[in-house]
């Protein structure tokens, strides 16, 4: 169970949540620092954030590459990846 702890591949196998992360668990994400952990904890305590485009949206510094980038490295929004398959159909439908 350490292992998941260590090496470049921990953050990517356990995915962090921006709805119910700490703030810890949020800095723990390679490319989200104090700032931008304090921002997402600030916009999801006005309303749970509902997918990634919400997320962009109501989280100041963040927009598609640095999400794809965040995504990459664990981090899930209403427990998806960004680029999932139901953002695809949206866009899609676009």
């Amino acid at each position: 169970m350490a292992a998941c702890l260590s090496g470049p591949a921990g953050a990517a196998d356990a995915a962090v949540e921006a709805n119910r992360a700490s703030e810890a668990q949020l800095d723990g994400v390679r490319g989200i620092g104090p700032g931008l952990s304090s921002r997402i904890i600030a916009a999801r305590q006005q309303a749970p954030f509902r997918d990634w485009d919400d997320f962009i949206a109501r989280v100041s510094g963040v927009g598609r590459p640095r999400a794809a980038r965040l995504s990459a490295e664990g981090l899930t929004v209403a427990d998806q990846p960004y680029g999932s398959p139901a953002k695809a159909a949206s866009s899609a439908a676009h």
